[in-house]
């Protein structure tokens, strides 16, 4: 059996309709929707698999959704025997690790989400904040232009060579644009309410504080790696990395180079595509690929069978 790692997708990869292939024909995974049912009070499920859009996109609704959904396909990955020996996730996605680790449980970690999600929307007024992707450029010379200019901005995301995300206050991140486009880079806005991992999101950092640090957590059965020191850590320092989490960048690039030494394949298990994408620009041939429905479930079974 090769060494696998799972990674779980962050805000960003929720749509309508996902899980629901799984729900319908795995009782494991059905059971982790009705369990979530009950413990946010409303029909989540729902949501998941039939939208609308429009509501399933709010910061509020996305990542519970995109918790459970993944959960809820990891609950199937699981029955047919796939497992991995490390786990990271994007953002959002190292909460789903977390639970799939056992550091925490639902119980836990769907309020804290949930929480998270309205503090994160709160740190900002509507239409004070902006993101956008940066391709083409190295870190070094992204990093110069966010330092001079006026306001915050700060990078985000460092997610695989020549792609980076930026952050912060929309002016800021909108002049920082233009002087990264005359040094050559290609700069994309992101259709995002939130300029996640920026300085802007302290507040939402100390309202979270208490509740992760209320959180029993346990020592993962599987290393979980942190987006913030891109390395595996014991469960006393959960808490902490995941408030540094709000406001830091995400280390995806260097997390995934730090699980290179240790698998053979990575497996996005999860709504959409996003992180296969990524890894396959950090190292194409360590790519596996990703299950989100059961076509793609069975393709990854037969790729693990016939290795």
């Amino acid at each position: 059996m090769p060494r696998l790692a799972f990674v779980f997708p962050g805000q960003g990869a929720q749509h309508p309709g996902m899980g629901k292939e799984f729900a319908e024909n795995y009782a494991e995974a059905a059971l982790v929707y009705d369990q979530a049912d009950e413990i946010v009070g409303y029909k989540l499920s729902t949501l998941c698999f039939e939208g609308p859009a429009e509501q399933l996109n709010r910061t509020e609704f996305a990542q519970p959704a995109l918790l459970v959904s993944s959960l809820a396909i990891l609950e199937v990955v699981k029955k047919h025997v796939l497992s991995p020996v490390i786990m990271a996730g994007l953002s959002l996605g190292e909460y789903t690790a977390l639970v799939a680790s056992g550091a925490m449980n639902l119980q836990e970690a769907l309020p804290l989400v949930q929480h998270r999600a309205l503090f994160m929307q709160a740190a900002v007024p509507d239409g004070k904040g902006a993101m956008a992707a940066v391709l083409g450029l190295e870190a070094d010379q992204v990093n110069e232009i966010c330092q001079k200019t006026n306001g915050i901005v700060d990078i985000a995301n460092y997610n695989c060579p020549g792609q980076l995300v930026i952050s912060g206050e929309k002016e800021a991140v909108n002049e920082a644009g233009t002087a990264l486009k005359k040094i050559g880079g290609r700069v994309i806005p992101l259709a995002v309410s939130v300029p996640s991992h920026s300085q802007l999101m302290q507040d939402a950092a100390c309202k979270l504080q208490p509740e992760l640090h209320s959180i029993d957590w346990q020592e993962p059965s599987i290393p979980v790696v942190s987006n913030v020191n891109a390395q595996a850590n014991p469960r006393q320092d959960f808490a902490g990395l995941l408030v540094k989490q709000l406001y830091s960048p995400v280390l995806w690039e260097q997390s995934i180079r730090y699980m290179l030494n240790q698998v053979d394949y990575f497996v996005e298990i999860g709504p959409g595509s996003t992180l296969s994408g990524l890894i396959k620009k950090i190292d194409r041939s360590r790519l596996l690929g990703h299950i989100e429905d059961i076509p793609s479930l069975n393709k990854v079974i037969a790729e693990v069978k016939s290795l």
